[in-house]
């Protein structure tokens, strides 16, 4: 219980006092009734736990089934939302943000939700599917949709979730705007090749009416997809 109150202070500045957090942050509230019922689930204790559980949801706004695994230290920052299925695995040490899934794909029996190892951050609103397994010290975009096994030291980003081997460790946790945005970057990349193949054939066969896009013209066109790819903050 002190370990998940540490991690509170080393991971939101805006924790003032231990009164504050204790009262206050819905996500440590969430982690402690949570525990109780993980207790009394391995113990085979009949209808009890799932009655913490959703005792624990209509108070915090966060659903943990009994028989989800979480480790020492994980941080549930603001938690609205956050639903984390029953053979779910949570590592020492991860954080995950308000909206965030860790659930299945079907009806599948036995283990058919994530593993998340050491050290994860999940963004806001993201979506973890399936029995998948994510490597320690993993970042998790905002707003991504992972349906495939993640190595350690990497990012996820995207829908479907696209990994990078941008080396993770070397990121600040709560840093989500550094994260690499892969598919903007293929589609910048895509551009400036296409460019450099219109300056070619422009300069093999001199066009006297310049072919449009539609009504746009080329060089209203380019600005369009300039502003796009600026907006995507690469």
């Amino acid at each position: 219980m002190l370990t998940d109150v540490q991690a509170i202070y080393r991971r939101d500045l805006a924790a003032r006092n231990w009164l504050e957090v204790l009262l206050c942050y819905p996500g440590l509230q969430a982690l402690w009734l949570h525990r109780l019922a993980h207790q009394l689930h391995c113990f085979k204790v009949p209808f009890l736990p799932r009655l913490i559980s959703q005792i624990n949801r209509f108070v915090t706004g966060i659903e943990i089934h009994p028989g989800a695994r979480i480790g020492r230290g994980v941080f549930i920052d603001h938690g609205m939302g956050v639903v984390i299925g029953e053979t779910a695995i949570m590592g020492d040490y991860a954080t995950i943000y308000q909206d965030v899934t860790l659930g299945g794909t079907g009806k599948e029996t036995g283990k058919r939700h994530p593993t998340l190892g050491k050290n994860v951050v999940v963004g806001a609103g993201a979506k973890v599917l399936g029995n998948i397994h994510i490597g320690e010290n993993v970042r998790i975009g905002a707003a991504s949709v992972v349906l495939r096994d993640a190595p350690s030291d990497c990012t996820v980003v995207g829908i479907p979730g696209r990994i990078s081997l941008q080396k993770s460790d070397a990121l600040d946790a709560l840093g989500h705007s550094s994260l690499r945005d892969i598919e903007a970057e293929v589609i910048q990349a895509l551009f400036q090749r296409v460019k450099a193949l219109e300056e070619q054939m422009e300069q093999l066969k001199p066009l006297s009416n310049p072919r449009s896009l539609g009504q746009v013209e080329p060089a209203q066109s380019n600005a369009m997809i300039e502003e796009f790819l600026n907006g995507a903050g690469i």
